[in-house]
C-alpha cells in the first residue's frame, strides 16, 4: 500500500494535484484545504496518501498533514460515505470547525457542506461523535497539544478494552501529567487506574 509520495508538484488544482516520483506521474485527489497550502509547480512537495482499491479502480487521495488523513479515514467509515463524499466535505469545512461541529451535533452547519444531506449529517454525528479527537476547545481556543505516538497508542489499548476515546484521552493526558513512565507499559497501567 501507497502511504506517502515525496517527489515534484507537477501540476494542482483544487481537487487535484499529479506528483513525479522517481519518473512516475501519481494523480492524487486532495481536498482544497491541502491544494491551498501546496507549493509552485516544480517545487518538491508531500503527501500523505490514503490508497482506496476497489475492483475495477485504484484511487490516491492525498493530504499534507497526517491529522487531516486520518478525519479522511473516519468519515469513509461511516456508512453512506465514499471517499469522493468524504474529499468534498473536507474541502466544504475547516477541520478543526468539521471536528467540533461533529462532537457538538450541530446538524445544520453539517448539512451546508454540498452532498451532505440530514441522513448523512446524522450518521456522521453518530458514528463519529466520540471518535473523533478535539482540534480545538469549545470556546475556540487551540486544543491541548497533540498527543505522541506513545500516547495514541495508549489511547488505542484503551478504546481495545472498550473506553470512549475522549475519556481515554483524558486519562492519557492526566497520567502524563502526573509523571507516569515514559514507557507504554507504565503510561498505559495509569491511564487505565484513571479511566475506571
Amino acid at each position: 500500500m501507497i502511504a506517502l509520495l515525496r517527489g515534484t508538484l507537477i501540476e494542482k488544482h483544487p481537487n487535484q494535484a499529479i506528483l513525479d516520483v522517481g519518473g512516475v506521474g501519481y494523480d492524487v485527489t486532495i481536498p482544497v484545504s491541502t491544494f491551498s497550502l501546496l507549493p509552485e509547480t516544480g517545487s518538491p512537495a508531500l503527501l500523505r496518501i490514503h490508497m482506496h482499491v476497489r475492483e475495477d479502480m485504484l484511487a490516491l487521495y492525498g493530504f499534507l498533514t497526517q491529522d487531516e488523513k486520518n478525519l479522511f479515514e473516519k468519515l469513509i467509515s461511516v456508512s453512506g460515505i465514499g471517499p469522493g463524499l468524504a474529499i468534498k466535505i473536507l474541502s466544504g469545512m475547516v477541520a478543526a470547525e468539521l471536528v467540533n461541529s461533529i462532537r457538538r451535533g450541530e446538524l445544520e452547519k453539517l448539512v451546508r457542506i454540498p452532498g451532505v444531506g440530514k441522513k448523512t449529517a446524522e450518521r456522521m454525528v453518530l458514528e463519529l461523535r466520540d471518535k473523533l479527537p478535539a482540534l480545538v476547545s469549545e470556546d475556540g481556543a487551540p486544543a491541548a497539544p497533540s498527543l505522541s505516538q506513545l500516547e495514541e497508542d495508549v489511547m488505542s489499548a484503551l478504546a481495545n478494552l472498550g473506553c470512549a476515546r475522549p475519556a481515554a484521552e483524558t486519562a492519557v493526558r492526566k497520567a502524563r501529567a502526573s509523571g507516569a513512565p515514559e514507557s507504554f507499559e507504565g503510561l498505559f497501567r495509569k491511564a487505565l487506574e484513571l479511566v475506571r
